[in-house]
Formats: C-alpha cells, sequence, structure tokens
C-alpha cells in the first residue's frame, strides 16, 4: 500500500541518470552521489582530460541542473468552447479565444504557460513520441528576455563567477558586456529547453530553430552538445525579405534567416524531397507518355563508374552490328550503367533507345522518364531539397494575418508556406508537430493546411507563454490581452478558413467524385498552474485545530475532477488529447479516459458497488480520491476487490 499515491511531480532526470549509471558501475555511486574519480578510473582511457573541447557560459551548469530539476505543477484544462466574444478585432468583428475548441473530438493541443514547466510536464506522456519540432525563439536583440528562469543572475552575481572581480571587488581581467552577459544569458535560456524537446523527439524525428545572425553560431555549439554533432543536418538560409534586403548591417544588406535543423538519429530521419525543378528537361514522348510521363535520353557507357567486368559486353545495334562500352566513351575504358540481364529487361519493355549519328555511329540510350524509374515503378520524381529556402517571405506571413482579418495584431511572423514545406520534408499523415515558442500559431495553420492538402491526420502541440500586449500596440488596441488570445483566434479563422474551402470545392463537385473530408481544426486548451494538490510545510507541533479542518481533504478547493483526471494523465505518462466520456455508476461521476487506459473517480465516500462495477470493466489504471476511504480496512477492501475483478489493473490515490 505504500506506492498507491500518486506523486503529481515532473520526473527528476537527474536521479534517473545516477539510477542509470549505478546500475552500470555500481561501486561509482555511493549515498546517491556519482564518484567521478572512481568512474573516470572504471572507464580508463575511454575518458578525456582537461584538454578536449568544450563550449561552455557563465552559468552553463545551472542551465544543465535545470533541465533534470523536477517541479510541481500541473496543466489545467478548459473544457467548454468559448462561444461569448471576448473581444473585437480591428475592423470590429469579434472573437472568442479563451477556451478549447471541438474538445470531444480533436487530437491537437494549445498550452498557455512558461514552455520551460511544460515540457517537463509533457516528459513523460510524449516521450519520443514527437516527429517535428519546430521553434522560433527570441533572437536576443538587446531587448529583456522574457524567459527570465530561476537561474538566471544578476550582474552582481555574474561578475563574481565570470571572473570580473573577486570577493573584494579586485578586477581581474576586462569582460565585456557584449562578450560574457549577453550571450550568456540567452545560452541558459535556450539550454534546458532543448534539453527536454530532444527526449520528446521520435527516433526517427527532426527540429529545426529559426535564429538570426547574432546566436546562430551558440546555437550551433549547445545543438551540438545535446543532438549530437553527427547528428546536424543542414543550417538552412532562409531568404526571409523581399526587395533589396535590409539595413540590419552596416556593410551589407542582410536578407536572410537561419534554420539549424539536427537529427534524433541521423542515420534514421528520412528528408522527403522536393518535386524536379528541372521538368523542361523531359522533353521526348514515346506511347507510354500516358502512365510514365516524358523522358529524356541518358548514355548508357560511362567511363566515371567503377569498371566491372560483369558490365562490359556487347550490345547489339539495329543494322546488326555490336558496339562495346567504350564505343560510347570515345574509345576510354568504360563499362555499360546496365548489367545484361537489367538490358534485356529494358529493351523488352521499351527503356532502351539505340541511335545512329550522322557519322554512322551507334550510341546506347536508356530512357529516364519523368513519372517512372529505372526498375518500372510509377513514381513521383523528387530531388533532394536545397539548403536556400527563398520562396517565401516574412511579408507574405504578414499579408495572410492581414487576410485573417488579424491586421497587424503580431509582428514577425513566420510564413505559413514556409512552415508547411518544413513540415513536408520530415512528417507523414498521423505524426506529432511541436512548437514551444507557437508565437502567432503559423505551425498550428501549416498543419491543418497540409492535412486539408493530403488527407492527413497530423496533430500539434503549441506551448506560449501569455505575455501581455503591450498597451498601444496594435494588439492591444484590438482587445487582445495577450500573444495566446491572438494564436487560438489564428488557429480559429484558419480553421474557419480551410473548412469554408473544402466545403465550396465538394460542392462543386460532379457526380462520382470523393469528397474531401474537413481535417481537425480544433484544438484543446490547457493551461499551466501550481499543483492540484495542498502543499505542506509545518512541523507536526505546529498544526492548530483550524488547520486540520482545512486539511480534510489534500486537494485545493478551486480544483475540477478534470483538473484532477489532467493531473493523473500527466502523472502517470498518457496523452493528453484521446477521447474522454464520463458517467454516473451508482449516483457516482466516473471518468473513463480513451475507451480503458484510465478510469477514476473523485467522489468522496464512494460506494462497493461503483468500485465492483469499475473493476469489472478491467481497466488499465484506475484512481480514487484517498478521502472516498473513511477507514484503512475500507480502503483495503478496495484493493482487493481489483485483485479479484481486474487482477492486472494499476490502482491509485490521490
Amino acid at each position: 500500500m505504500n506506492n498507491d499515491k500518486m506523486k503529481f511531480e515532473t520526473p527528476d532526470l537527474t536521479a534517473e541518470a545516477r539510477a542509470k549509471i549505478a546500475e552500470l558501475f555500481p561501486g561509482a555511486v555511493v549515498e546517491g552521489k556519482v564518484n567521478f574519480d572512481l568512474l573516470r578510473a572504471m572507464l580508463g582511457d575511454e575518458v578525456f582530460g582537461d584538454e578536449a573541447y568544450e563550449f561552455t557560459w557563465v552559468g552553463k551548469r545551472a542551465a544543465i541542473a535545470e533541465a533534470g530539476r523536477p517541479i510541481r505543477k500541473t496543466l489545467r484544462p478548459v473544457v467548454e468552447d468559448e462561444t461569448t466574444p471576448t473581444g473585437a478585432d480591428s475592423t470590429g468583428k469579434p472573437y472568442c479565444s479563451s477556451g478549447s475548441r471541438d474538445w470531444d473530438t480533436t487530437r491537437n493541443l494549445y498550452i498557455e504557460g512558461d514552455n520551460l514547466d511544460v515540457l517537463k510536464l509533457l516528459q513523460e506522456s510524449y516521450l519520443g513520441k514527437v516527429k517535428m519540432i519546430y521553434i522560433d525563439p527570441p533572437y536576443n536583440t538587446g531587448s529583456d528576455f522574457i524567459y527570465r528562469d530561476d537561474f538566471a543572475q544578476d550582474k552582481d552575481e555574474y561578475d563574481e563567477e565570470a571572473g570580473v572581480y573577486d570577493e573584494d571587488g579586485d578586477c581581474l581581467f576586462l569582460n565585456t558586456e557584449t562578450n560574457g552577459r549577453f550571450h550568456s544569458d540567452w545560452c541558459s535560456m535556450i539550454y534546458p529547453r532543448l534539453v527536454l524537446a530532444r527526449n520528446m523527439l521520435a527516433p526517427n524525428g527532426a527540429i529545426f530553430i529559426s535564429i538570426n545572425d547574432i546566436e546562430v553560431s551558440n546555437l550551433r555549439e549547445i545543438c551540438n552538445e545535446v543532438f549530437g554533432e553527427a547528428n546536424f543536418i543542414a543550417d538552412l538560409v532562409w531568404a526571409n525579405k523581399e526587395g533589396g534586403g535590409s539595413s540590419d548591417s552596416k556593410l551589407f544588406r542582410i536578407k536572410h534567416e537561419h534554420i539549424l535543423c539536427f537529427a534524433k538519429n541521423i542515420d534514421n530521419v528520412e528528408i522527403a524531397g522536393v518535386p524536379v525543378g528541372n521538368e523542361d528537361r523531359y522533353k521526348s514522348s514515346d506511347g507510354y507518355v500516358s502512365t510514365r510521363g516524358k523522358y529524356y535520353l541518358q548514355k548508357m557507357g560511362m567511363g566515371t563508374i567503377q569498371y566491372s567486368a560483369s558490365l562490359d559486353y556487347p550490345i547489339t545495334t539495329p543494322d546488326g552490328t555490336t558496339v562495346m562500352p567504350a564505343d560510347n566513351n570515345g574509345g576510354r575504358k568504360a563499362c555499360w550503367r546496365w548489367s545484361k540481364p537489367k538490358y534485356d529487361w529494358g529493351v523488352e519493355n521499351g527503356f532502351i533507345e539505340i541511335k545512329k549519328d550522322s557519322s554512322g555511329v551507334w550510341t546506347v540510350y536508356s530512357k529516364q522518364y519523368l513519372n517512372c524509374d529505372n526498375e518500372g515503378n510509377i513514381i513521383t520524381r523528387t530531388q533532394r531539397p536545397m539548403g536556400i529556402i527563398d520562396e517565401y517571405s516574412s511579408t507574405q506571413a504578414a499579408k495572410l494575418l492581414q487576410n485573417l482579418g488579424l491586421g497587424s495584431t503580431f509582428n514577425y511572423a513566420k510564413p505559413v508556406e514556409l512552415m508547411r514545406y518544413l513540415c513536408e520534408r520530415v512528417t507523414v499523415k498521423g505524426d506529432i508537430v511541436l512548437d514551444f515558442f507557437s508565437g502567432s500559431a503559423t505551425t498550428a495553420h501549416a498543419v491543418m493546411q497540409l492535412n486539408a492538402e493530403d488527407g492527413g491526420r497530423r496533430k500539434f502541440i503549441m506551448v506560449q507563454l501569455p505575455e501581455v500586449c503591450a498597451e498601444g500596440t496594435e494588439a492591444a488596441k484590438a482587445g487582445y490581452k495577450n500573444i495566446c488570445e491572438i494564436g487560438k483566434e489564428r488557429i480559429r479563422r484558419a480553421g474557419d478558413k480551410i473548412k469554408a474551402e473544402i466545403e465550396n470545392a465538394n460542392a462543386q463537385q460532379k457526380i462520382g467524385e470523393e469528397p474531401k473530408q474537413v481535417p481537425d481544426i480544433g484544438f484543446r486548451v490547457l493551461k499551466l498552474d501550481d499543483t492540484n494538490m495542498n502543499d505542506v510545510y509545518y512541523a507536526a507541533g505546529d498544526y492548530t485545530q483550524n488547520m486540520l479542518s482545512m486539511m480534510e481533504s489534500n486537494i485545493k478547493p478551486d480544483r475540477t475532477d478534470m483538473d484532477l483526471l489532467f493531473g493523473c494523465l500527466l502523472d502517470w505518462g498518457l496523452p493528453l488529447s484521446m477521447p474522454h466520456t464520463h458517467e454516473k455508476i451508482d449516483g457516482f461521476t466516473v471518468h473513463t479516459y480513451n475507451g480503458g487506459d484510465l478510469i477514476a473517480c473523485f467522489e468522496e465516500h464512494i460506494s462497493e458497488k461503483a468500485v465492483r462495477e469499475i473493476a469489472s470493466r478491467k481497466p488499465l489504471r484506475a484512481v480514487f480520491r484517498d478521502s472516498s476511504f473513511t477507514s484503512s480496512p475500507e480502503k483495503i477492501n478496495v484493493f482487493e476487490i481489483f485483485k479479484l475483478l481486474a487482477p492486472n489493473t494499476t490502482v491509485k490515490v490521490i
């Protein structure tokens, strides 16, 4: 009975790491602490010394520790769809952005709160499940940070640790602000978030990070450390500005940003190609054009590939003469690209063409079809995407927001076409996409748009700090209180637009044509908050009678059943977007999550009849309120009922 209570605390990743070390090297962990000298001795020559390259900054140790530090917080659902307008945009059109949309059916999430805490809460529920992460973090332009973590230092603390001054105020060495604290704060902000993000990436997942020139070099080094240098995919250059560029630099006109791309494991990741950009080379047609498309000719004789005797054989021409690979290569040593059996197959299936030039010399060609490979398979021919993206601009993003009736409520939004392009590179129809600096929710818009086009079921998780819209800004003038309101309203309006376009297209379809389906355009809203449980910090002798009466329930009085349910989902590591139902059993409200992954009853003094009914359904997990049981024997009886009726069910209390 000692393990029946739920923790309601995020995993202690540091403790888990120590446990793994203890499992491999038991002697290196004493009283919960790692003896690194002994560990070095055990590993021998495989441990490098002080001369190895290391990227560091003042505050790095604290940033590393922060990634593993557990927290006692929760995500509280905002279940009801918002039906009453909460404001109006610049055109006077009302908006309603505080609540969820299509709660019962959607598989998308919109989470309000500091992304560092949110990422910690999502660790177990989405460990290794996110196919693509895109983030657009603060660019460190000199403005005050929004994300000021607990380990951020004031100037005096920084100066002492950096070595600018010692404890007596004596100057040690010159360390300017531009070379020190300015970059250190940013590095300390981004590091733990990337550590947690990596945990959530699927084995074949990838992360895209937008950044400008100021921190791109530091970000690259941090990513090398977090994801591994070998998992670097590309530094994509995005031409984000139209026209002649900007005045960001005094010496060059800057019209680009960077998008760093790293894989969880580069051996597993796949980057989808883009449609060929040189279709005009496919000019010739034959009797297969309707299925294979047009083609161009490629010489069969190649002197650039490694010579193989099995590829050096005679080919008979239409006039009965024979040619050798060298005859097609100016007499130089060569071989055919195809083996003899493959050549014979090519002749039989129309993939070979032999032509005589004006001088009477025969040349053997293979046909390279646009829509067919050299095995006869019908394909969509693609090519590797370029490392320079120059088709989408910030101007397009601004125009789209205006078209959605959001005016100039959000600065520096990314174009939805860019997000869609990145999603196409790494995701397929059922994947999860995460953006924990979601801003105007462009990523969510792109996911819905891509699903509408290819019939996909991709799911998004948006995380955004509810940063207050400053007084006097266009967003504030339009009535938006914070960035989250803008983001949720953008998803609503984009979803409405996608739905209207599909319904209009379906109305114009001809008889027999398959109608397109409206994708998931809803989202569940969750808000970061303190734990659902009362925290007690008093010594036993300090309790008063009033305190004891307050503590009859260990659950905060303002928490609902849904708050408690989602707290349990997080603690058990269950996804937050699955179906949920509730019903009355013997007069008690019972919640069933995802068909029986979890059944919960949070009412006081639940009856034995209700307990037996829940147990008879054999859920994977069951949870009750601890105060439901008036005595220890009653609590033991509940566990005995489950042992009898549902022995494989894990039962816990809160």
